[in-house]
């Protein structure tokens, strides 16, 4: 059984940094996705690759997986680009711009 371990990206679609911070230990799918020909879904007998544990620290989760036997892959994160500025709507209509703002 082969496992990942890796610190998740932040989603498009948020602002914030939640659920960033913790490492998680993703098992790779044991057996292919099968069709049901009755409904369409796809499913699967495989019960590991739901599973999904979460980690405070990376030292943490290879430490899990050593001790269970798992075999692990650990992905680095990919780090924020540090010279972004932060700054709200109404930074536009500050005294101390440093170009005029015009409509």
């Amino acid at each position: 059984m082969r496992a990942r371990i890796y610190r998740p990206a932040r989603n498009a679609m948020q602002s914030g940094m939640a659920r960033t911070k913790q490492w998680i230990l993703d098992f790779a799918p044991a057996e292919a996705r099968e069709k049901d020909p009755l409904m369409g879904w796809t499913g699967s007998g495989d019960t590991q690759s739901q599973v999904r544990l979460r980690f405070a620290t990376q030292a943490e989760a290879e430490a899990y997986a050593r001790a269970n036997g798992i075999d692990y892959v650990v992905q680095a994160p990919k780090e924020r680009a540090a010279n972004i500025r932060v700054q709200g709507y109404g930074e536009n209509f500050a005294t101390n711009r440093r170009q005029v703002w015009t409509h």
